[in-house]
């Protein structure tokens, strides 16, 4: 393991990685956003979309989404729907039959518990079906516009690489983070951390060359001193040949 660098407070890191993607890709927004904006910030259909983005891509999350909630609108509609038409909408996304029985639950759930409204409070928000922090923090942050961090594969595996937190779980790493970030940044952590995550610091073969937190980044550290290791250790042409 590489040595301990130092932290970078962090605004600077958010500010580097958006300037990383704006230099990189065209901005766009994330399939959560993008639903906040489009449905100021409905919060049924920015948890069912939570739910439903669960190893999917952005692209295709947004499509299904709004598909569903064509034919569905409200919570009571969900609850009362069936489930192989509701599998049937959403057949094209990554565990569907799953997710499908989920969304059906959560909307239940709603409707007999809260009277057919989402709740603003995690700790109820975690009594729906299914519903983990992840989740919960996501519908805090993009239907309420309250502070937390939702931690998924991207915040964790980039919260690790930078050397911000050594931890194994999301739970962890939403714990240590939440005790070190400014509460006024946590609405952007996860936006940002996932836009990188999906562009810039991929889970295999991440494209270092463009990213402008590298020299903080132990992961880098790590692959540049096995690169040079393994360099160093190659014996030459003429060493070869003797």
């Amino acid at each position: 393991m590489a040595k301990k660098i130092a932290m970078m407070p962090m605004g600077e890191i958010l500010r580097r990685m958006e300037a990383a993607l704006y230099r990189e890709k065209p901005p766009r927004l994330t399939a959560l956003r993008g639903l906040q904006m489009e449905e100021q910030g409905d919060p049924f259909k920015i948890l069912i979309g939570t739910i439903l983005s669960a190893r999917s891509r952005d692209e295709n999350t947004t499509k299904v989404v709004n598909k569903l909630f064509a034919a569905y609108r409200t919570p009571a509609e969900l609850a009362s729907a069936d489930l192989d038409d509701i599998k049937k909408l959403i057949h094209s996304i990554g565990f569907y039959n799953v997710k499908a029985a989920r969304i059906k639950q959560v909307a239940q759930a709603i409707v007999e518990k809260f009277g057919g409204g989402v709740p603003s409070d995690i700790d109820k928000l975690l009594e729906l079906p299914g519903v983990g922090r992840k989740t919960a923090n996501c519908v805090l942050v993009y239907a309420f516009d309250k502070p937390a961090i939702p931690v998924d594969i991207h915040v964790h595996r980039i919260s690790n690489r930078l050397g911000l937190v050594e931890t194994k779980t999301p739970e962890k790493t939403e714990e240590e983070l939440s005790r070190m970030v400014d509460r006024r940044l946590w609405t952007k952590v996860n936006d940002t951390f996932v836009m990188y995550g999906q562009n810039i610091c991929l889970p295999v073969k991440p494209n270092c060359r463009v990213c402008d937190l590298k020299n903080m980044c132990r992961y880098y550290a790590d692959t540049t001193a096995t690169s040079f290791s393994s360099t160093k250790e190659r014996p030459s042409a003429r060493q070869r040949l003797s």
